[in-house]
Parts: structure tokens; sequence; C-alpha cells
């Protein structure tokens, strides 16, 4: 396999990968230690207030442990590339399907021999939009050359039909009976979860037709800097550099209170991101044609220190006033429908200017547009 692997890549096998059975069980333990190992309890409270800030998750959602879940569910096999060891998980059918695992990690253990896998993922903040591109490259890749190489073994070229990585795509793990925690998950979790392997699999089969073998390297050397240029290839080819946004200064949005609230987490929020925000709350159609306008967009997430309340300021810039005007209206939808109380107490309108507050289920709320840009506070009391 890893042979096979080389000659496609024109990587060099530097080393063999030790490999080894795992039962469910281990492996769950080993999910849940790697997630200790990588996230304090901290960060994770804050990740998991930020996703019900947005909406993304129920209020009585308990991040870790769903993760934990859902992770545990779905592998059956991985590659740790700090360990640069292969597992296997036992429960995994023996045949195709295990074979199918064992190239895919292949593909990650001979990258990570070329390409620090560890350092490629851990550039800039973790909820960056570009981290999420990043993973879409490793695991966008893995999954091209594992049917590559089925298409190569079946007499084939080494390369994956079209018609195969749309049905490849079309088909997600959604059996309720087979993959109960995936077909309950929230949209956001289930879409994170197989983005990386469904669009990154598109991605890279638009970086092999172009770059041909030279593209495999050309992805870890300049990596993508959005989802949007996962999910339109042409944008990575241009270059096109995500719109530098921020959230206003903590002064702007607390004034004198400023002191009383410190950040419990900030990052940037990509086209992948509003996709699933208006497709959760608005539909799948207008949602994904919206999102495709993006150019940029930020977070910060704060918590008052004395009364615990979360309080949370987001950015995004758009590409036409036309198409920023249309967010700034279908993100009033989207806050209907995130709460079970909604209201708008006043409103302004001046050229290309616009703005609404009113109050909802977390508190007060200011959602503002200005040109291209949409800017929303929510949570202030």
């Amino acid at each position: 396999m890893t042979h096979s692997l080389s000659e496609i890549t024109g990587w060099k096998v530097l080393k063999q990968v030790p490999a080894k059975m795992l039962g469910k069980d281990a492996f769950r333990t080993y999910v849940e230690k790697r997630m200790k190992e990588t996230s304090s309890p901290e960060q994770l409270r804050a990740e998991e207030l930020t996703l019900k800030m947005f909406g993304f998750i129920p209020q009585d959602f308990d991040l870790a442990k769903e993760t934990v879940d859902l992770v545990s569910e779905q592998a059956a096999a991985f590659y740790d590339y700090n360990k640069k060891r292969l597992f296997i998980v036992d429960s995994t059918a023996e045949g195709p399907e295990q074979r199918i695992a064992l190239v895919h990690e292949l593909a990650h253990a001979l990258a990570d021999q070329h390409h620090s896998l560890g350092k490629y993922l851990r550039k800039g903040s973790p909820d960056d939009d570009a981290s999420t591109a990043r993973q879409a490259v490793m695991e966008g890749q893995a999954t091209w050359l594992t049917w590559a190489y089925v298409t190569k073994l079946n007499g084939g070229k080494a390369e994956v039909p079209s018609a195969m990585i749309d049905q490849l795509t079309k088909t997600t793990s959604s059996d309720s009976n087979e993959f109960p925690v995936f077909s309950k998950a929230p949209l956001y979790l289930r879409e994170s979860l197989v983005f990386p392997y469904n669009e990154g699999l598109k991605f890279e089969d638009a970086v092999y037709h172009k770059l041909r073998q030279a593209g495999f390297d050309a992805v870890f050397e300049r990596a993508p800097l959005s989802t949007q240029q996962i999910l339109h290839p042409e944008e990575y080819f241009e270059n096109r550099k995500p719109a530098d946004t921020q959230p206003p200064a903590q002064e702007t949005l607390f004034g004198k209170q400023k002191k009383q609230f410190r950040t419990l987490a900030d990052g940037s929020l990509g086209e992948l991101d509003f996709s699933l925000l208006l497709r959760q709350y608005i539909g799948e159609k207008e949602g994904v044609a919206a999102a495709s306008h993006w150019r940029g967009g930020a977070f910060k997430l704060y918590e008052n220190k004395r009364d615990k309340y979360p309080v949370l300021s987001a950015v995004s810039e758009w590409d036409s006033p036309e198409s920023a005007r249309k967010f700034f209206e279908l993100y009033q939808r989207v806050m209907k429908g995130k709460w079970k109380r909604f209201e708008i107490v006043s409103t302004e309108s001046m050229g290309a200017t616009s703005g609404v507050a009113g109050s909802g289920d977390s508190g007060k709320f200011r959602l503002s547009l200005s040109g291209v840009k949409v800017e929303s506070v929510e949570g202030l009391r």
C-alpha cells in the first residue's frame, strides 16, 4: 500500500509506520485523553458557549461528551502524528472497509514524513477558519489518495473519476441505525465532521488536475487561507486573501465598564461558518448562495467577571453592499429562529447604513450595517 502511495505522490517512504489494533473502549479512552491534552476545561467551556451564543447547538448541549461520542462512533482507524503510529479500531470489518481505512491513514503517515502534520495543523488559533481549511487539506488529500489507490488497484489511472467523487460526497454516515449519534447531532457538528473529507476531496482533485503531482506538496507549502478557498479552489489558485476584519474594541462595546469583562474566546469566521448558520435557520439554497459572497469575518466572546454572563461580538465583510444588506436582513431571521423571544425596539436607516436593536433570550442586541460590513453584539445587559 505505502509503495503505491509513494508512486502516486512521488514521496519516498522514509520509514515504516508501526501499527496497532485498538478496541472501541480503548479508542474512546484515547479520544478523551487527547481532548484533555489539547484543550483545558476553560477552553472547552468557551468553545461550547460560543457555539451556543451563535445558535449552532442547543443550550443544554454537552459539547465535550457529544464530541467524544461522535468521534468514537465514526472512527475506523487513525494516525497519531505525535506518536507517529497508526491504529486500527478492531470493530472495523475485515476486508475492503479495513483496507480503505488503512490506506487513508497510511496516506497521512506518508505526508507526515515530508510535511509535519502536527506543525501544519497547529498554525494559528484553533478557532480560525484557516485551521478548518488546513484540516480539509489533510483529510481531503488522504481521501483522494485512498480512492486513487483503489482505482489504480482496479487497473485504472491513479486518479479519482468525477463520478466517484460525486458519489462519495453525496454519501454521508447518516444511517440512524448504524450511526445514531451522528444522525442526531446538530447540523454544525455533522457538517464540521464531513467537511474536511467531502469538500477537501473536491479541493484536492482540483489541485491535482491543475498542478498534477506537484500539488501534493503545494498545499502544505502554501496552505489555503480560508474555507472559501476549499469550497472555491479558484480562490486558492488566485491567492485571494480574506479581508482583515476585527470586531469593535472592548472600550467601544462596554465604555467605562470595559474592565468588568474578560475575553473568553476569539477567532475568524469563514464562509463555512456563515453557510452553516444560514442553512440551519434560513434554508439550504438561500443560505449557501448568501454565504458565497463572504469576504471576511471575526468574533470575540466576552464574559462579565462578576455576573458571568456572556457577550458575543461579531463582524463580517461581504463582496458588495447588496450582499452585505442581504446578510443583514437574513441574520435578523437567524436571531428570531435561535431565540424563543425576539423583540426589535428600534430601527434606523440612512443610505448604505442601517441598524436594529432589541432583546432576545441572551439579552440585548445591536445589529448594524455599514457599506459592506455587518456588526452584531448580543448578550448586553
